[in-house]
């Protein structure tokens, strides 16, 4: 294999990609708010075709609100998200980067509990977010 292919499949490369790509799209929504119409960022398929949220609606809100400091707002936009996904985010993503660090490839392998866990989760808040009282 050719040497400047070899540092494509260094297990730094995916995580660093991503860590790279994850900051350019901060830094594009940094500057434009999504709570206001006429935005460039696509409306969520499943909200668009059936009217209710999918669990991760409000995830781009949600980060818009971080980066400007305000986590209430943040919460509103997705509580689930705010209290369960990013910090799962962060540490999943801190484990790929520090495992591609030591030269070794991060696999992340959920098992079936697991998997049904994160199922039902996000089945649960998708119906409690949508009932309205």
């Amino acid at each position: 294999m050719p040497e400047r292919f070899r540092l494509l499949r260094h297990p730094t490369t995916a995580p660093l990609g991503v860590l790279v790509a994850g900051c350019a799209g901060a830094f594009w929504l940094y500057g434009h708010n999504p709570h206001e119409p006429g935005h460039l960022l696509p409306r969520c398929p499943f909200n668009w075709a059936t009217g209710l949220l999918c669990p991760a609606c409000g995830g781009t809100r949600m980060v818009y609100d971080l980066m400007h400091g305000n986590p209430a707002a943040a919460f509103h936009d997705n509580a689930a998200l705010f209290l369960l996904g990013l910090p799962a985010a962060a540490c999943l993503g801190i484990r790929w980067l520090s495992e591609g660090l030591r030269g070794r490839r991060y696999r992340l392998i959920l098992g079936r509990h697991g998997q049904a866990a994160v199922l039902t989760t996000a089945v649960l808040w998708a119906i409690a977010r949508n009932l309205t009282f």
